[in-house]
Protein backbone atom coordinates (compact mmCIF):
# COMPACT_ATOMS: atom_id res chain seq x y z
CA UNK A 1 0.00 0.00 0.00
CA UNK A 2 1.37 3.58 -0.94
CA UNK A 3 2.36 5.93 2.08
CA UNK A 4 -0.39 8.90 0.73
CA UNK A 5 -3.41 7.77 -0.64
CA UNK A 6 -4.91 10.57 -3.07
CA UNK A 7 -7.78 11.31 -2.46
CA UNK A 8 -8.67 14.11 -5.13
CA UNK A 9 -7.90 11.27 -8.00
CA UNK A 10 -5.01 13.82 -10.09
CA UNK A 11 -7.54 16.66 -9.39
CA UNK A 12 -5.42 19.92 -9.95
CA UNK A 13 -6.64 22.58 -8.18
CA UNK A 14 -8.03 25.81 -8.98
CA UNK A 15 -5.87 28.15 -6.37
CA UNK A 16 -3.80 27.70 -3.11
CA UNK A 17 -7.13 29.15 -1.14
CA UNK A 18 -8.70 25.29 -2.56
CA UNK A 19 -6.07 23.53 -1.37
CA UNK A 20 -6.41 24.97 1.94
CA UNK A 21 -9.98 24.37 2.50
CA UNK A 22 -9.52 20.98 1.81
CA UNK A 23 -6.97 20.20 4.10
CA UNK A 24 -9.72 22.22 6.92
CA UNK A 25 -12.20 20.28 5.70
CA UNK A 26 -10.22 16.86 5.80
CA UNK A 27 -9.34 17.90 9.69
CA UNK A 28 -12.41 18.77 10.28
CA UNK A 29 -13.98 15.54 9.22
CA UNK A 30 -11.56 13.11 10.48
CA UNK A 31 -10.74 11.97 6.97
CA UNK A 32 -6.99 12.12 7.57
CA UNK A 33 -5.90 10.53 4.63
CA UNK A 34 -7.55 13.24 2.63
CA UNK A 35 -4.81 15.69 4.35
CA UNK A 36 -2.19 12.88 3.79
CA UNK A 37 -3.18 12.69 -0.12
CA UNK A 38 -2.37 16.40 -0.45
CA UNK A 39 1.29 16.30 0.71
CA UNK A 40 4.00 15.59 -2.05
CA UNK A 41 6.50 13.00 -1.49
CA UNK A 42 8.88 15.56 -1.27
CA UNK A 43 7.15 17.86 0.79
CA UNK A 44 8.63 19.47 4.68
CA UNK A 45 6.61 19.60 7.36
CA UNK A 46 7.12 22.47 10.61
CA UNK A 47 4.29 20.82 12.55
CA UNK A 48 2.24 22.87 15.35
CA UNK A 49 2.26 20.75 17.71
CA UNK A 50 6.02 19.29 17.63
CA UNK A 51 9.68 20.36 17.38
CA UNK A 52 10.52 18.06 14.60
CA UNK A 53 11.03 18.71 11.13
CA UNK A 54 8.86 16.05 9.17
CA UNK A 55 10.82 15.78 6.36
CA UNK A 56 9.26 12.25 4.96
CA UNK A 57 6.21 10.68 3.80
CA UNK A 58 6.01 8.14 6.86
CA UNK A 59 7.22 11.20 9.26
CA UNK A 60 4.02 13.39 8.07
CA UNK A 61 1.84 10.35 8.72
CA UNK A 62 3.17 9.65 11.92
CA UNK A 63 1.85 13.23 12.76
CA UNK A 64 -1.15 13.43 11.77
CA UNK A 65 -1.94 9.90 13.30
CA UNK A 66 -0.88 11.19 16.50
CA UNK A 67 -3.09 14.51 16.36
CA UNK A 68 -5.54 12.13 15.16
CA UNK A 69 -5.90 10.86 18.22
CA UNK A 70 -6.98 14.08 20.51
CA UNK A 71 -10.59 14.32 20.71
CA UNK A 72 -12.69 17.43 20.22
CA UNK A 73 -10.02 17.90 17.63
CA UNK A 74 -10.80 20.91 15.00
CA UNK A 75 -8.97 23.62 12.88
CA UNK A 76 -10.81 27.12 12.32
CA UNK A 77 -9.39 29.72 9.84
CA UNK A 78 -9.14 33.24 10.82
CA UNK A 79 -10.19 34.41 7.80
CA UNK A 80 -9.13 37.95 8.10
CA UNK A 81 -5.96 36.98 8.18
CA UNK A 82 -5.39 35.02 5.19
CA UNK A 83 -3.03 36.33 2.27
CA UNK A 84 -2.03 34.62 -1.24
CA UNK A 85 1.16 35.11 -2.43
CA UNK A 86 1.66 34.08 -6.33
CA UNK A 87 5.11 32.99 -7.17
CA UNK A 88 4.60 31.58 -10.54
CA UNK A 89 2.29 30.51 -12.95
CA UNK A 90 1.45 27.05 -10.48
CA UNK A 91 3.44 27.94 -7.46
CA UNK A 92 1.64 29.74 -4.43
CA UNK A 93 1.85 30.27 -1.17
CA UNK A 94 -0.85 30.84 1.77
CA UNK A 95 -0.49 32.36 4.94
CA UNK A 96 -2.42 33.28 7.59
CA UNK A 97 -3.84 32.18 11.56
CA UNK A 98 -5.66 29.39 11.96
CA UNK A 99 -7.21 28.34 15.96
CA UNK A 100 -6.92 24.29 16.84
CA UNK A 101 -8.74 22.61 19.23
CA UNK A 102 -8.75 19.59 21.07
CA UNK A 103 -8.96 18.10 24.86
CA UNK A 104 -6.39 18.15 27.35
CA UNK A 105 -6.95 16.00 29.77
CA UNK A 106 -10.70 16.29 29.43
CA UNK A 107 -10.59 19.91 28.86
CA UNK A 108 -11.17 22.18 25.84
CA UNK A 109 -8.14 23.87 24.92
CA UNK A 110 -7.50 26.40 21.71
CA UNK A 111 -4.20 27.34 20.43
CA UNK A 112 -3.80 30.33 18.14
CA UNK A 113 -1.26 29.27 15.34
CA UNK A 114 0.09 31.05 12.18
CA UNK A 115 0.83 28.88 9.16
CA UNK A 116 2.08 29.07 5.58
CA UNK A 117 1.56 26.65 2.75
CA UNK A 118 3.60 26.37 -0.51
CA UNK A 119 1.71 24.46 -3.06
CA UNK A 120 2.62 23.37 -6.90
CA UNK A 121 -1.18 24.16 -8.41
CA UNK A 122 -0.08 21.40 -11.30
CA UNK A 123 0.25 18.67 -8.91
CA UNK A 124 -1.89 16.12 -7.94
CA UNK A 125 -0.66 16.41 -4.33
CA UNK A 126 0.11 20.05 -4.00
CA UNK A 127 1.53 20.48 -0.70
CA UNK A 128 5.31 21.05 -1.05
CA UNK A 129 6.32 22.89 2.27
CA UNK A 130 3.76 23.41 5.39
CA UNK A 131 5.18 25.75 8.47
CA UNK A 132 2.85 25.66 11.53
CA UNK A 133 3.63 27.48 14.77
CA UNK A 134 1.89 28.91 18.06
CA UNK A 135 1.28 32.17 18.16
CA UNK A 136 3.92 33.63 20.43
CA UNK A 137 2.64 35.65 23.49
CA UNK A 138 3.19 39.72 22.53
CA UNK A 139 6.14 40.53 25.00
CA UNK A 140 4.98 44.26 25.33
Amino acid sequence: MPILTLWNDYKMFDGSRAVLDAWLNGINGGEFESVLGLYDRGAVLLPTFSNGTMASPEAIRGYFEKLGTRQGLSVELHESTVHIQQYSDHLEGIMGIYRWCFDVDQEGLSFEARFTLIVDLASATPVLHHHSSQVPRDLS
